[in-house]
């Protein structure tokens, strides 16, 4: 039999193998492990998008897996437990910790609720594992409990010579007083393995008060990606010394009164900049925070908060002019307004209208020169640039960000981005010079925008700096998809006509089957197989998110509570087993307490599986089982070398 003829670079390929599985043996179990790995189902992805700060929900959706656990919950036990029973032990999954301690307060963590719930708790773990390899599995476990969890998992109490070995596991955990300790490790496992990965597709700043918690809560997370929002670029900008990100930052902490994330958690101190406010202006009733409940500020501190709103405001409008004039090719003039301003007669002139100013108490502003900032703005910037660039908490979590994320993913042939693909009036994919080059459209224009973003933080240029303002509010931003940011308009003008923020066409043709696969083509994704996966624009009440053909899937229905009047829900999730994909709806949570006390979860307002595999998908349709075949091609390829003679086995066979 003819030998093969392997190249040069093959036989550098091989020999480098043959370190690692040095004979026959090593290498024909590693193919026979590949294989076996690759025909496992595949794992189920986790779809979020638009948690604006919500940690408590959010932490909550990431304990049910968006009705994951319910399920498996549901479908393992429905006719041995109660639909109350099971309400319990989903709750007990979701805060193990929380919830022993209440039946701990109410006498009910006895020995025998221990034995039943532990019992319980392996059938369910072993069963959301069932789909990973043992070696998968154990890397999940808890180090001190690996050993005993493993041996759980795979003994069955059913099996005859093993059901006393079972058993006195069991009863000795118990025995021991380490019940509760096994409970929360396997209401952990459970929760790990029911999510493969997790995808955020962007908006975890701003508007709710906690981002900092959600953030740490990604950071534990075992498999994590994030798509980049408008919002969570601004923040992105500011840590890398942006000073029109940190005067916008700020400038909707106030609005929000969210400012305890920037004081306590971020440790930036506000006080000069209240003092300045306290000291120049007066009267700012229409810039008093929205929230005026919040516990952090006192009803009485939200005169200094408003002046220290207008104060940040009126410093941002003249950063963003700055910025506008350095670079003509952003196309933003129309945001001029400053100049625009009539400062005897109290009006603005917008789009060659003039309307009447609700505030006109302007003490910084020079009329001949209204974009410079006064000396005190000058010096309070200045140190404020310096502690965003220098807070050790919140650089924590931007290097995170930058580190799993991204302007878009592509994943398991799925396109996934926050904002939108700039498109033309007739639905053709726009081309743009921003950056003073040839044309950018599509994916060259989001790469252009990823790469731009990354060498604002680590190199941080004014030329990038500028830009992530721009990927904030820009009028072709990926990020922001709107023609103009009307903050200006919303904060001066009663008249709500010029509020009007236009959105990019890319939102009429979101539910047009061609306009939306020839996006999936410039990705080179397969129009038939893939979808695109959307935020940033709230769904409404009644409207469908799943859209042209079922190629296009919107997840941001209002997870932010300011959102819920307007959308009349509480956010979408998706979800992508290895059986298909299924949209949920989320009702508005009611809190931790009361899911604790009452058993209550975000009881799902729509539960819809929109897509089912024709034959269910295995590892080796994913990205990563690529990765697996390729290398099971190189292990057959030094098997065979092996058995050829070409390369010499390094240990016996």
């Amino acid at each position: 039999m003819k030998k093969t003829a392997y190249s040069v670079e093959q036989l550098k390929l091989l020999n480098v193998l043959s370190r690692e599985y040095p004979s026959i043996r090593s290498v024909s179990s590693s193919i026979i492990n590949l294989n076996a790995t690759a025909n496992l189902p595949k794992g189920t992805e986790h779809f979020m998008s638009d948690l604006h700060g919500e940690a408590e929900a959010f932490n909550h959706i990431m304990n049910n897996c968006s009705g994951v656990i319910r399920e498996k919950v549901d479908g393992l036990f429905y006719r041995s437990m109660s639909e109350n029973e099971r309400r319990e032990l989903c709750t007990l999954i979701y805060y193990p910790t929380e919830k022993i301690s209440e039946l701990h307060e109410a006498g009910k963590d006895t020995d025998d609720w221990y034995s039943l719930t532990l019992y319980r708790l392996v059938d369910l773990a072993r069963s959301v594992a069932s789909k990973y390899t043992r070696a998968k599995v154990r890397d999940a476990l808890p180090e001190e409990f690996q050993y005993v969890i493993d041996e759980l998992l795979h003994t069955s109490g059913e099996e005859h010579n093993k059901q006393e070995y079972y058993r006195h596991i069991m009863s000795t955990i118990i025995d021991i007083g380490q019940g509760e300790a096994f409970v929360e490790a396997l209401c952990g496992l459970i929760k790990r393995m029911a999510v493969d990965c997790l995808h955020v597709v962007g908006d975890i700043y701003d508007r709710g008060p906690r981002a900092d918690e959600i953030l740490d809560m990604l950071m534990e997370h075992h498999n994590v990606d994030i798509q980049w929002g408008n919002h969570d670029i601004v923040w992105m900008g500011a840590a890398a010394g942006s000073p029109a990100c940190i005067a916008t930052v700020l400038n909707s902490a106030i609005q929000y009164n969210t400012l305890s994330l920037i004081e306590n958690t971020y440790g930036i101190s506000l006080r000069d900049l209240i003092g300045y406010a306290q000291e120049t202006y007066k009267n700012c009733t229409w810039f008093m925070p929205r929230n005026p409940d919040d516990k952090y500020y006192i009803k009485s501190s939200m005169d200094n908060l408003s002046k220290a709103h207008k104060a940040i405001a009126i410093i941002l409008f003249k950063l963003e002019g700055q910025l506008i004039m350095r670079h003509p090719e952003y196309e933003m003039n129309d945001r001029l307004l400053l100049d625009k301003i009539d400062y005897e007669k109290h009006t603005v002139n917008i789009d060659g209208v003039d309307y009447p100013l609700n505030d006109y108490h302007f003490p910084t502003i020079d009329p001949c020169d209204p974009y410079a900032l006064s000396p005190e703005e000058e010096s309070l910037m200045a140190s404020l640039v310096n502690s965003f660039k220098h807070s050790k908490a919140l650089n924590k979590h931007i290097e995170f960000m930058y580190r799993v994320g991204g302007i878009y993913k592509i994943h398991n042939n799925n396109l996934l981005y926050h904002g939108c693909i700039p498109m033309t009036e007739d639905g053709q994919l726009e081309k743009i010079s921003i950056f003073g080059k040839e044309d950018m459209s599509g994916k060259t224009y989001m790469d252009a925008c990823d790469r731009m973003a990354r060498k604002a933080y680590y190199n941080g240029d004014e030329r990038s700096l500028d830009f992530m303002y721009y990927l904030w509010c820009g009028r072709k931003s990926p990020l922001f998809g709107k023609e103009k940011i009307t903050t200006f308009e919303r904060y001066f003008v009663s008249d709500e006509h010029v509020w009007k923020e236009k959105r990019n066409p890319y939102y009429s043709y979101i539910d047009n089957f061609d306009a939306v696969c020839r996006i999936l083509d410039e990705f080179g994704l397969d129009r038939n197989e893939s979808h695109l996966i959307n935020g940033h624009i709230p769904v409404r009440s009644g409207e469908n998110p799943i859209k042209a053909n079922g190629r296009y899937i919107l997840i941001d229905g209002g997870f932010c509570k300011a959102y819920h009047k307007t959308t009349g829900i509480a956010g979408y999730t998706l979800i992508y087993s290895s059986r298909g994909l299924r949209l949920v709806s989320h009702g508005q949570f009611d809190g931790k307490t009361k899911a604790l006390k009452e058993n209550k979860d975000i009881i799902a307002a729509q539960d819809v599986v929109f897509e089912m595999m024709k034959v269910r998908k295995l590892v080796r349709d994913t990205d990563e089982g690529k990765k697996i075949l390729s290398r099971m091609d190189d292990m057959k390829m030094l098997l065979n070398a092996y058995l050829e003679g070409a390369v010499q086995q390094r240990g016996r066979n």
